[in-house]
């Protein structure tokens, strides 16, 4: 009940004009203070950077001694960079491995040169055909011609001197030193002709077995930074800090920032640019949220995209601003992406647009880099749309990379000042950037997913899996109803793709929406052994519908044990809406001597709610049409029609489909759907005359794909 409550505040909340546009004022707030954090940082006094000439000397005020950061680090990565690379042991499973290799080789030469029906062209062309050796015309014939003693011979002595080569250490740069050794390495008793053969066999696969470390390196790196002491500074009063004339290096900066000569500079007409641009952005995006049906946006949705919006504009200014190469590797598009695949493209679009003019905002290439940003998102929104599977999430993150390089030939190529080397690193830039956001967006929907109850592609996938639990469950414990949910959710795809509803949750919801019937299997028709007494014979019509209503409950329980997500747990719990229990009822009046007032409709009925959603409703059409035509099998194609339409006008006449938005239209498409699926499943078998006395039963004979049509 609490979480009702909840939920009526929220959307109460999010009714009102109040409260968004409140929300927005502060966002508008937080976006300038973001876009003015850069400004603040800019140097006033001396205006000076890295990299500046001087225009005047600068003395110390006073004396004073500091720990030089800069120093410290130049001091501190010159010792690293002057650590040997460091490499791990030998590792023992490589030299296994081609031990492993040289013995199949050696097994396969074998085999070959006792072929007795190959002629010695065909076993030259096959020992030509190893892929770990390139024998040669020469060696390979002298292999052909060795005695069988001779051969036993070198395959021992290439074994041994493998073995023996790779109990070394063998780095990459010394793999030809490590061969070159190989013939030193064979038996003096062996003849000359077989040790170059053996040498040749066993030198093919050594192998490096020692890798470079990154981690041993980076520790031998750390140790010798540690060894560094701060380095200590010290300026007497009076002393020259920065002449006139000289360029500032970092070494002068951090000297002017201890003594406190850099101080930001409070600029008003900084304070009024940014005021301007965010006011504008910001009209901008409530004009769009009132053109919207009031409603359109919950809190928990808003709130969602309005931190999302903070973050990367916060991160853009602190990371990407200033610099050459960073703008255009930071995803930027990855808003954009995780937006539209959360929420909606429109708003997706709308948001994008704000974001890519705050983040290019007072940046060198501002307008290139505005464009760049919302050109891309665009683009990537676009192609992404209702996104089904994982590579439509690398296939708009390419799409991103490919609209950012468009951007940048259209703006960089025609400057004469290009630089075809800066150019082509932009590109690479454009290509981070683009897939970043993909794989970005990959990520965060699967931990946003959970803040809005929404359910990710990559969820449904996981769902979809035959080997996920509750599936496993179902399967063991009710192989008829999981026979029965796959049908189901064939037809349910089907028919939505037919209406441009998500086909994919549509399938998954399918699978799990008779999870319950799994702890009481028996109770239900599709798991009884055929000529077995049905429980629900000894039971009244009462006690009977409760254990089938159960299954709903049960199904709900279990998905929670399971954790699956509540766009799924709603087709468990939506299939059969608020109908009753048909056959129990019917029961029921039968005992009562067809007086219907004397029992009680509630009892039979399930506990709902309606479907909510056209892929609930999908499944619950799906469920009631094949069942019905598995029970009563019609022939022709007419009779299935009919079946499958009364099936949908009792839904719709009994209210089931009124919190769904299905159109008339739909609803004709969907039966048209059904019934191709349903006549390619369920059609008549063809029995077949006795042969020799031998009735062959129709079981157990391929159906016809023309007997249905031929009856119509």
């Amino acid at each position: 009940m609490a979480d009702v409550i909840s939920q009526e505040r929220l959307s109460l909340f999010s009714r009102s004009r109040f409260f968004p546009t409140l929300l927005l004022g502060l966002t508008a707030l937080l976006s300038a203070v973001a876009l003015l954090m850069p400004t603040s940082s800019n140097q006033s006094s001396l205006a000076l950077e890295v990299g500046d000439v001087a225009g005047q000397d600068v003395l110390a005020p006073r004396t004073l001694s500091y720990e030089s950061a800069v120093l410290t680090e130049q001091l501190r990565a010159e010792s690293a960079e002057g650590v040997v690379a460091v490499y791990g042991p030998p590792d023992a499973n490589v030299a296994r491995e081609q031990v492993e290799r040289l013995e199949a080789t050696l097994a396969f030469i074998t085999t070959v040169r006792l072929d007795s029906l190959a002629s010695n062209e065909e076993k030259l062309s096959d020992l030509a055909a190893l892929q770990n050796i390139n024998l040669g015309q020469e060696r390979a014939i002298e292999i052909l011609d060795l005695s069988e003693s001779a051969w036993q011979s070198v395959e021992q002595e290439s074994n041994a001197v493998l073995e023996q080569v790779m109990r070394s250490t063998i780095r990459q740069d010394r793999l030809e030193e490590a061969r070159r050794s190989v013939p030193a390495l064979v038996s003096l008793s062996v003849p000359q002709n077989q040790a170059e053969i053996a040498a040749d066999l066993a030198a093919a696969f050594v192998a490096p077995n020692s890798f470079f470390s990154e981690s041993l390196t980076e520790a031998a790196r750390n140790d010798a930074q540690a060894v560094i002491e701060p380095v200590t500074r010290t300026y007497l009063s009076d002393e020259t800090i920065v002449q006139r004339g000289q360029i500032v290096t970092e070494v002068e900066l951090e000297a002017l920032q201890e003594f406190g000569l850099v101080q930001p500079e409070t600029r008003w007409q900084d304070y009024v640019g940014v005021a301007a641009l965010v006011l504008i952005i910001f009209a901008i995006t409530v004009l769009y949220l009132r053109s919207l049906p009031e409603g359109s946006f919950q809190l928990r949705s808003m709130l969602l995209v309005i931190v999302l919006f903070l973050v990367f504009l916060f991160a853009a200014r602190l990371f990407a601003t200033e610099r050459t190469v960073v703008p255009y590797i930071f995803p930027i598009a990855g808003f954009g992406l995780l937006v539209s695949t959360l929420l909606r493209p429109q708003p997706a679009i709308i948001f994008s647009l704000a974001l890519s003019v705050l983040a290019a905002y007072n940046q060198a290439t501002a307008f290139e880099l505005t464009l760049y940003y919302f050109f891309s998102s665009v683009v990537g929104i676009l192609v992404l749309q209702n996104a089904q599977r994982i590579i439509t999430y690398l296939t708009a993150g390419g799409a991103v990379s490919l609209a950012g390089a468009a951007v940048l030939l259209a703006y960089r190529l025609p400057l004469a000042s290009t630089d075809l080397v800066g150019l082509a690193t932009l590109f690479g830039a454009s290509i981070i950037y683009g897939f970043g956001s993909g794989t970005l967006t990959i990520v965060l929907q699967l931990v946003l997913a959970q803040f809005l109850g929404l359910t990710t592609t990559i969820q449904l996938l996981e769902l979809a899996r035959p080997d996920h639990p509750l599936l496993q469950f179902i399967l063991r414990n009710a192989p008829g109803t999981y026979q029965h949910s796959l049908q189901i959710a064939n037809l349910a795809e089907q028919a939505a793709e037919g209406i441009g509803a998500d086909a994919l949750l549509t399938r998954v919801g399918a699978l799990y929406h008779d999870a319950g019937k799994a702890r009481q299997p028996i109770y239900f028709i599709e798991n009884q052994v055929p000529g077995s007494p049905n429980p629900h014979d000894e039971l009244a019509p009462t006690e009977s519908a409760k254990i089938i209503i159960r299954h709903v409950s049960d199904g709900l329980e279990l998905a929670d044990k399971h954790r699956v997500p509540g766009r799924v747990k709603d087709f468990i719990a939506e299939h059969h809406g608020t109908m009753i229990t048909r056959y129990q009822y019917v029961k029921a009046v039968e005992a009562a001597g067809g007086d219907e007032n004397k029992i009680n409709k509630e009892d039979f009925r399930y506990p709902g709610p309606r479907p909510g959603s056209r892929e609930t409703a999908l499944v619950m059409l799906a469920d009631g049409c094949e069942a019905r035509t598995r029970a009563e099998r019609p022939e022709t194609r007419e009779e299935l029609n009919v079946l499958v339409k009364s099936i949908i006008d009792q839904r719709l006449a009994q209210d089931q489909l009124d919190d769904t938005s299905l159109t008339m239209k739909d609803l004709t498409i969907i039966q048209d759907s059904f019934v191709s699926a349903l006549r390619g499943v369920y059609h008549p078998r063809l029995l077949y005359p006795e042969i020799e006395g031998n009735k062959v039963e129709a079981m157990d004979i391929q159906p016809q794909s023309e007997t249905l049509s031929n009856k119509q």
